[in-house]
């Protein structure tokens, strides 16, 4: 399978910030490009990597427009995520936008007793169907428990609420931001990952697109750890974002399998 992605970003700087983007596909692919031009002349920015092999690139940027650019296309499958012991701890712990000591009692009532395969079925389908795919339902704060509450969001909202009930019932489970070949309206998308038989496994309860098709971008406890930009110092607006994600096949996607993301 071949898989080409692609985004743009567009931003009006009011006065000098330092900016994060998480754009680019983790692990590398063999071709990829990212540019960065602010007030018309062109920037390099510089790359970190972190401990989950989230690649951030930072720009310090004057006043003025800056518009970012990334195009990548991978031939075949990535590496799938390694497993760390200190991740099977930390996947664990409530997060900002992940309240499972809050949610305990609601994944024990709904889910107490199942393991496993069945477990990751169950949550899935409880959460796709008690939710509404409503865009611009929910703000930035909003995390697990009021998107609950209000039965609707988007991607990340249905992630969220996921890996709070899953951790909530002791199976360790974070937030991978992806490029998802056949989304429709196409953005950047947000899964759940679930550590369960021994290896990571993509839980998507919106059923918006192949999970054998996503392209890893960033990997975190929740939101707050994978936003694809953060600014730090003056204000900035986002004019416009672009992201685009294709596959040269895009299967179908059998909810009863276990996939693993790349």
């Amino acid at each position: 399978m071949q898989r080409t992605v692609s985004a743009e970003i567009r931003l009006t700087v009011a006065e000098p910030a330092r900016l994060v983007f998480m754009v680019a596909v983790a692990g590398r692919p063999a071709f990829e490009r990212l540019e960065v031009v602010a007030d018309g002349a062109a920037i390099r920015p510089t790359e970190l990597t972190d401990a989950a092999g989230s690649r951030l690139h930072l720009v310090d940027a004057g006043a003025g427009p800056v518009t970012l650019t990334y195009s990548a296309r991978v031939e075949g499958a990535l590496a799938v995520a390694s497993v760390r012991d200190l991740d099977l701890v930390v996947y664990l712990r409530p997060s900002r936008y992940c309240e499972s000591d809050t949610l305990g009692p609601t994944a024990l009532a709904e889910f107490g007793g199942l393991e496993g395969h069945a477990l990751l079925d169950a949550v899935s389908s409880w959460v796709g169907t008690r939710l509404s795919y409503v865009p611009g339902s929910s703000g930035p704060t909003d995390g697990a428990v009021q998107t609950l509450l209000a039965r609707q969001g988007v991607c990340r909202d249905y992630a969220h609420l996921v890996i709070a009930l899953l951790r909530a019932l002791d199976v360790p489970a974070r937030l991978a931001a992806v490029y998802a070949p056949g989304l429709d309206p196409m953005d950047f998308h947000a899964v759940a990952e679930a550590f369960v038989e021994g290896a990571w496994h993509v839980v998507d309860a919106t059923a918006l697109a192949p999970r054998s098709t996503l392209l890893r971008i960033s990997t975190g406890r929740d939101a707050a750890d994978t936003a694809f930009l953060s600014s730090y110092g003056g204000g900035v607006a986002l004019d416009a974002l672009t992201v685009l994600a294709t596959a040269d096949v895009l299967p179908g996607d059998d909810v009863g399998e276990l996939v693993q993301l790349a």
